[in-house]
């Protein structure tokens, strides 16, 4: 996979004239959201935020897996076991038993008495397991490392498990369950508020598009004071909601993004943990036109291995 090189850095006194400010849409508001997850969420995310403060766990996670595997808590496993989680049984489980095809015909899974033990349970087993234990090494707020983690570690067989993880971690915001409310709120203003009179970033062009690259414990509040900008304008250039998150190495632009790759970016293969944001990120162009360009609609979740169409 190629990533942008060869950059340009340009004077930060000379940025603002290169930006024309142009309205955009937020690539997560074109997802379409059904209300039995948003009922899932309502029910379940003040347990996924305590076993987060709890065994270190990302809520988001938690969430997203639960969503995932449970069918937002109507798949017959769910409702016949109350196992939100597809845990099977294994050879250490001492406790309750349902069986249903899977791998085999008569796989056995575990059987909980109510949805708060399957919870604890999930929490438990990834906390206990040793080959998830690299994941606890991660920060909190690093959703996307966690998904791909769980994925390379056999969670599941499933090809495209961490990339549909992130999708409906971003479709749903659950990333805001990771930082909570005033915490959150008081961290990015003491951000914004220490490197507003001092310049952290460098900014760079390729792709014909400037913008910097993120580092730890950045936000796009902190990044918007820094060069002088609104933040809702940096939400809008990068196609994220209010409150998304940012991770090491993110690129944040400061200018719209473009309706195709430049050349010689013709087409991109799919990598565990990328989502179409972050593809769209990584070459500058809008979320909306590299569905369109790839015929996919907004369900679409990228599976390791495609190949997708750049211009």
């Amino acid at each position: 996979m190629k990533k942008a090189c060869c950059m340009k850095t340009l004077s930060p006194f000379i940025i603002l004239s290169l930006l024309v400010l142009f309205p955009c849409v937020s690539a997560f508001s074109q997802a379409r959201r059904y209300k039995i997850y948003d009922d899932y969420i309502d029910a379940y995310k003040g347990i996924a935020i305590d076993h987060m403060k709890k065994y270190k766990i990302p809520a988001s996670i938690t969430l997203a897996q639960g969503l995932l595997e449970s069918g937002a808590g109507k798949s017959a496993l769910t409702r016949s076991s109350n196992n939100h989680f597809g845990i099977k049984c294994h050879n250490d489980w001492t406790g309750g038993r349902v069986y249903k095809a899977d791998d085999i015909p008569d796989d056995c899974f575990r059987k909980y008495k109510k949805a708060e033990d399957s919870f604890d349970d999930h929490s438990r087993f990834l906390s206990e397991k040793q080959r998830y234990r690299s994941l606890f090494s991660l920060p909190l707020t690093d959703y996307r490392g966690w998904a791909g983690g769980l994925q390379k570690a056999g969670y599941a067989t499933d090809k495209a498990y961490a990339n549909k993880l992130i999708k409906l971690i971003e479709d749903y915001e659950l990333y805001l369950y990771d930082k909570k409310g005033e915490e959150k709120k008081r961290e990015e203003q003491a951000v914004a508020k220490k490197y507003k009179h001092k310049q952290k970033h460098i900014p760079y062009k390729t792709h014909n598009l400037v913008y910097v690259i993120a580092e730890n414990g950045d936000t796009y509040e902190a990044i918007a004071a820094e060069f002088g900008f609104e933040p809702k304008d940096l939400y809008k250039y990068n196609e994220v909601p209010e409150g998304f998150p940012l991770k090491q190495g993110d690129l944040v632009y400061f200018e719209k993004k473009k309706s195709k790759a430049d050349k010689p970016y013709y087409d991109h293969v799919v990598q565990v943990g990328e989502s179409m944001h972050s593809i769209s990120q990584l070459y500058g162009i809008k979320v909306k036109n590299l569905y369109k360009r790839n015929k996919k609609d907004f369900e679409y979740v990228p599976e390791e291995g495609d190949v997708l169409k750049l211009r």
